[in-house]
């Protein structure tokens, strides 16, 4: 279970703390077991620090404190302080993702059978796609839609997503392609031949939570090759 240490402190001397952080996690370097670190100050007391540090679990928490070089450090945080520092220890009992939840719906929604949906509840209405099969940027809803509609027509397929990273406005996510090639793609007709494809797609969100941006990469040299269209220039 995911387990967050909130630690707020005062401290008129935010810039040596600042340093003494640094130096922290110059001397744990692979050592260190916390996922994220996020630092901020209040808005309404610059004095007032509020740290949370993110690890996989209680135990790895436990872990990265029982190291010396924390020991150190938080004696020297305790010096810099007006008054000692507090912690919370929490386990994290519900995560939400919005972006990483709208990668997972656009990829469902892309091999749904049937109609191909509006999409217009995930992707924005100016929305750009680069896809290197494409001699130029794809532009607009209706543009990108009909480009799916293009790999529709041409097999039927499923994507498997196997991880989605996020941060800030942006999402990446690695996934599997299969697909049954069943109708004319880029002039190949239909072979009927199982296919594989696996690639990343990188996302750029609005301020409203919505698709504005993606970046294809795939292994295309191999699709065409399973597809048989190299064969006569590998004789």
């Amino acid at each position: 279970m995911t387990f967050v240490q909130l630690i707020e402190c005062r401290t008129s001397q935010f810039d040596a703390m600042n340093r003494l952080m640094d130096t922290w996690v110059e001397q744990t370097k692979g050592k260190r077991t916390a996922t994220h670190a996020l630092v901020g100050k209040d808005r309404s007391d610059a004095s007032h620090i509020v740290e949370v540090v993110e690890f996989p679990s209680y135990e790895e928490a436990m872990r990265n404190s029982n190291l010396p070089e924390t020991d150190r450090i938080f004696r020297g945080m305790v010096a810099l302080c007006d008054e000692t520092p507090t912690f919370l220890d929490l386990d994290v009992v519900r995560d939400e993702r919005p972006a990483e939840a709208t990668v997972r719906r656009f990829f469902a929604a892309l091999a749904a059978p049937g109609e191909l949906a509006p999409l217009n509840d995930l992707l924005d209405e100016d929305v750009h796609s680069h896809d290197p099969i494409s001699p130029q940027d794809v532009i607009g809803l209706d543009s990108t839609r009909a480009e799916y509609r293009m790999w529709r027509a041409a097999f039927d397929f499923g994507f498997t997503v196997e991880d989605v990273l996020t941060q800030g406005g942006r999402a990446c996510a690695r996934w599997t392609w299969n697909a049954t090639h069943h109708g004319d793609f880029l002039g190949i007709p239909p072979t009927g031949r199982q296919v594989t494809m696996t690639g990343m797609t990188l996302f750029r969100f609005t301020e409203n939570g919505k698709i504005a941006e993606i970046w294809w990469q795939d292994d295309q040299l191999g699709l065409m090759q399973q597809l048989g269209a190299l064969d006569e220039l590998e004789q």
